[in-house]
């Protein structure tokens, strides 16, 4: 049996990116049973790529019963319903096998990941003190995206004089904004661009020098998305909730190394639930952006861990 259901998990304080602000994460679970084991999986729907929760539930609720994983890639589309019923059906042969899934898919035992902890788009001065709060992480990744964040990313740096930083735009720029910006950008010590432009207005970056790498986020999305980003971008950020689950992530993760470019590993606002598959995913990733719990007033029972430095490897009792 297949069933989903929407869930929402409030957030301790509001999360804002160039398009807007949340409090909450919206998130489908989708839950399979089959041979008395029931195994579950989690999608984020996404507005930005005209995803809604109740279409996501009603997809999966839509598919057969038996469906395998293989069959699901072609049913269903990219996006975050295949995600949670993806990931699910990876969680029910871990548990009906007694096999973990790192090993069901050929991969080595997982390890820590170092990760980014997001810094949310606010005044310059509130960022500052957010960078000094959060100068002992390994890296800081700094939400920008409008056309006065000169003040907020130089503001970070004097919070953070040490850590390492990286930017995302989320398609908040205009190509005069990031020219603009990107020398400073180089000057203060960031080490990647996220996104700086539209997607589908971004053939600029294929006619300047990128002396600061950049990676493609809203651009990427499965492997047959990357090969159209070569010339532009120098790093692609792999989500499962873009990819379509894990099984599309992992032949992602290979494409984009096969096509010479580097790789980030990311998340939507969710829960440890969409935490568990992504870090296998990470393993060996350039970046890792894996916070998505971090703010959350609530998370599933048995959690992901972290430290200062790193996401931890996900507990069987989770997931997989």
């Amino acid at each position: 049996m297949i069933t989903a259901q929407a869930e929402t998990f409030p957030l301790r304080t509001p999360f804002t990116i160039s398009r807007g602000s949340k409090t909450e994460a919206r998130v489908v679970t989708c839950t399979v049973a089959r041979g008395g084991v029931r195994a579950w999986g989690e999608g984020l729907p996404y507005p930005r790529y005209g995803e809604t929760v109740e279409a996501a539930v009603a997809a999966i609720k839509g598919l057969p019963e038996g469906i395998t994983r293989a069959a699901l890639q072609e049913a269903m589309n990219p996006g975050a319903a295949r995600n949670a019923v993806d990931c699910a059906l990876w969680d029910l042969e871990a548990k009906a096998s007694g096999r973990p899934v790192w090993q069901l898919a050929g991969l080595a035992a997982p390890k820590p990941v170092e990760i980014a902890f997001t810094l949310s788009l606010d005044t310059p001065e509130k960022m500052r003190e957010a960078a000094a709060r959060n100068a002992h992480r390994a890296v800081l990744k700094v939400k920008l995206g409008t056309p006065a964040d000169m003040p907020r990313i130089e503001a970070v740096r004097a919070g953070a004089p040490k850590v390492r930083l990286i930017v995302d735009a989320n398609e908040g720029w205009t190509p005069e904004v990031y020219s603009d910006l990107a020398p400073h950008l180089i000057r203060l010590g960031v080490e990647m661009v996220e996104q700086p432009l539209p997607q589908g207005a971004d053939d600029m970056l294929a006619e300047i020098a990128r002396p600061l790498p950049v990676c493609a986020d809203e651009s990427a999305h499965d492997a047959a998305s990357l090969p159209s980003l070569l010339g532009k971008y120098d790093v692609v950020n792999l989500k499962l909730d873009k990819t379509g689950g894990l099984t599309e992530a992992l032949r992602a993760r290979d494409e984009a190394r096969r096509l010479g470019l580097r790789v980030m590993v990311g998340c939507m606002i969710s829960t440890s639930l969409s935490m568990a598959p992504a870090i296998l995913v990470a393993q060996g990733a350039d970046w890792s952006d894996l916070d998505g719990p971090a703010d959350m007033a609530q998370d599933r029972a048995h959690p992901v861990t972290y430290d200062d430095r790193h996401i931890h490897p996900a507990l069987p009792q989770l997931w997989g």
